[in-house]
């Protein structure tokens, strides 16, 4: 009999500290609060977001670039800074790739599959370490605020976070997904064939770059994002792959030889979300990837007060 009262009251006890945590997780607040920095046009526009997707059945999934939409890319690109100051040290790696590549435009898709197979050779985790250690050292305040709180607001929302990028993966893998607090591999970038944990010149396709950030989401996450975030012409394709809100950070106003309208002017049209964000050099930053290697400086962008009302 007594047995019997023993496990009755175990089975309460359970039932009651199943009970407690129901009811914490139904007391948790994910209320949409304005994300500070972004204006009160943007706040409505992903609250309205947040609320028609609240009881979404599928999976809920948000893809972000990485330089320009959640990391600041002024002067440089962390991949092209990190790079080039490893260049400095090792001036005798991969020569012909090299001399290759400092011709190109830091923007093209020979140039970025360039910069992995370059480092060929070195271990994947020191790659890591690389990216990890110019973040720590040049970028740690570049991470964009106000879309670093976009992200935690969309995670306490149920959403899957992902990163695809045209810089090096294994660069950009472990102190995004630190800063972030979201998987290391749901950074998805420029990849080649790892070898027993050495990476090789063998790049993996599709190249996340232009139409090849559509296909990168189409093969490595395997179905249709809610949200996609992007800055530039190159995540023009991506963005357009969103079923729910499309978004752009400080869209350029430049309209390409080969274009016939620029990204800003195509966002607007097709009611895009632009958000403005500061994103500017620091004074005391190296700039090895211009100054010793003549790469393009990226444009720096000063947010108006008007901006974010």
């Amino acid at each position: 009999m007594k047995k019997l009262l023993s496990i009755r009251s175990l089975t309460l006890y359970i039932f009651l500290i199943i009970g407690l945590i129901a009811c914490q997780s139904n007391n948790i607040d994910n209320s949409f609060k304005p994300i500070k920095g972004f204006s009160e046009k943007a706040n409505n526009q992903l609250e309205k977001f947040l609320q028609d997707t609240k009881n979404e059945t599928g999976r809920k999934i948000a893809v972000f670039d990485g330089d320009g939409t959640v990391l600041g890319q002024t002067p440089h690109y962390l991949a092209d800074e990190a790079m080039y100051q490893y260049a400095v040290k090792h001036p005798d790696l991969h020569p012909k790739i090299f001399n290759e590549m400092i011709k190109q435009s830091n923007v093209s898709i020979p140039y970025v599959q360039n910069r992995v197979k370059y480092i060929a050779g070195v271990s994947l985790q020191e790659y890591r370490d690389l990216g990890e250690k110019c973040f720590k050292k040049y970028y740690s305040n570049k991470i964009f605020e106000p879309m670093r709180s976009l992200i935690s607001t969309l995670k306490q929302n149920g959403f899957e976070i992902w990163i695809i990028t045209a810089s090096p993966e294994g660069m950009y893998q472990q102190f995004l997904s630190k800063e972030l607090k979201i998987p290391i591999t749901h950074i998805v970038g420029i990849k080649s064939v790892i070898k027993e944990g050495i990476i090789t010149d063998e790049i993996i396709k599709p190249i996340p770059q232009d139409h090849g950030k559509k296909w990168a989401i189409e093969s490595f996450i395997q179905d249709v994002p809610l949200l996609v975030a992007g800055n530039s012409r190159g995540d023009k394709e991506m963005i357009e792959f969103s079923k729910g809100l499309k978004m752009i950070v400080n869209p350029d106003e430049h309209i390409a030889p080969d274009q016939t309208e620029s990204i800003a002017d195509y966002a607007k049209k097709n009611d895009w979300l632009i958000v403005r964000i500061n994103d500017v050099p620091d004074k005391d930053f190296p700039s090895i990837s211009s100054k010793k290697f003549g790469i393009r400086i990226n444009k720096t962008h000063k947010v108006k007060e008007s901006e974010i009302k």
